[in-house]
């Protein structure tokens, strides 16, 4: 079992012989950005897909890479594979130095999307395939094999190919193979992807149970915000191939970094506002719509401390945080119509339309008036309110007033 620490990690893909031309004739300055484009940094260099990737993986850690598509976590997952060069920067798994270390020698396994079993074997022999490239004896290729297989529950299946089994099973073989190799670090790029919802849940507690039998360094990439949270011990969110929080489960939800990362974690995703931050003395509050909400005193502590004056911020408030209330509760709160009610058996989630946007709210069932628990009708009208403590304020930026 290993560390992994990643220094300063960048991946630039060189541009083709035509645009290497073009970019000469601009003659800008050695890696001025040219352009941003939408997912992409452009310098004289090339296309720049991961940018300073810094990260201290622990021995026995779980890491999950999450992002949107094209935000670089695959790339970044290929570097440490030895699949990808890397450009810039330097990777070590345990003390070793492996940028130029070849794949098979950074004693690694990986878990790939599409499974890529061999269609002509057996999973007996999928599985034991490496193990015999080793040379390793029949024996202990068997038992190892075995082990797997049990530990997967597929003992019955080690007779059969690939295409007379499940996406499910076809994935448990793979991951099977991986784990024969008994490798410092198991690598996992999107291995549930191809499943549906119901098998994907049933793979995650798969895994969960995997990572407790096996005991190894897990870097796992999902572009599913739900299978970082329930895999990860730590959480790496990309964009951009620019890591913009890394942190718990439980960190990056109660308090994003960001913008993006606030937006991205949660479902349904945070709801945000257009406020007012207000600064009176040593005190403040936040204006929505015209109505003043309080802030708790450790969120007013926190922004004595940055020194916050008055401005234009975004308030984000998730779904579950928002209530209802009667308008003349005496509660601080925002008018809104309903637009779509969904009934999600035990909860109601409530689309609404205030200051022109789309806020969602998840509403318990149980907690609701008996004529609103089979929903609510279109164009109704609700009173929307939230506890000071469940706030997060961001500035004009995008970056959170309060990490």
């Amino acid at each position: 079992m290993a560390s992994v620490t990643l220094k300063n990690i960048k991946k630039i893909y060189p541009f083709s012989g035509n645009e290497q031309k073009k970019n000469a004739k601009k003659k800008k300055a050695p890696d001025k950005p040219e352009s941003n484009r939408p997912n992409l940094l452009v310098t004289d260099k090339g296309v720049v897909a991961v940018q300073d990737f810094n990260l201290d993986i622990q021995d026995k850690e779980f890491i999950v890479l999450v992002g949107p598509s094209g935000c670089g976590k695959s790339t970044t997952l290929r570097m440490i594979a030895g699949l990808e060069e890397i450009s810039e920067g330097e990777l070590y798994i345990g003390d070793k130095l492996v940028n130029d270390v070849a794949p098979k020698d950074r004693d690694i396994a990986m878990v790939f999307q599409n499974y890529a079993l061999y269609p002509h074997m057996t999973v007996y022999d999928n599985m034991a395939f490496a193990l015999k490239l080793r040379k390793m004896p029949k024996d202990e290729i068997d038992k190892r094999v075995r082990n797997a297989a049990k530990i997967l529950e597929i003992t019955e299946y080690l007779e059969r190919k690939p295409k007379a089994l499940s996406g499910g099973q076809r994935q448990r073989v793979a991951i099977g193979r991986a784990i024969v190799r008994e490798p410092q670090v198991f690598l996992m790029d999107e291995p549930l992807s191809n499943l549906d919802a119901k098998l994907r849940n049933q793979m995650r507690a798969e895994i969960i149970k995997l990572r407790q039998t096996i005991n190894t360094t897990f870097i796992y990439v999902t572009h599913d915000q739900t299978e970082a949270m329930t895999l990860g011990d730590r959480i790496v969110i990309m964009k951009d191939g620019v890591v913009q929080q890394i942190g718990t489960p439980q960190e990056v939800f109660n308090t994003p970094a960001n913008l993006f990362v606030a937006g991205f974690i949660g479902t349904p995703q945070m709801n945000f506002f257009d406020a007012e931050l207000n600064r009176v003395g040593d005190q403040y509050d936040v204006t929505v719509d015209g109505v003043h909400f309080e802030l708790n005193p450790d969120t007013q502590a926190r922004l004595r401390e940055k020194g916050a004056e008055s401005q234009a911020i975004t308030l984000g408030v998730r779904p579950e945080h928002i209530t209802l209330c009667s308008a003349d509760a005496g509660r601080p709160h925002i008018k809104a119509k309903v637009d779509v009610s969904e009934m999600m058996g035990s909860s109601i989630h409530l689309h609404t339309n205030a200051e022109g946007k789309d806020i969602v709210i998840v509403l318990s069932t149980l907690d609701l008036p008996a004529e609103h628990r089979a929903g609510f009708r279109y164009g109704d009208d609700v009173c929307l309110t939230w506890d000071p403590d469940v706030v997060h304020l961001f500035d004009r930026d995008g970056i959170s007033l309060t990490f």
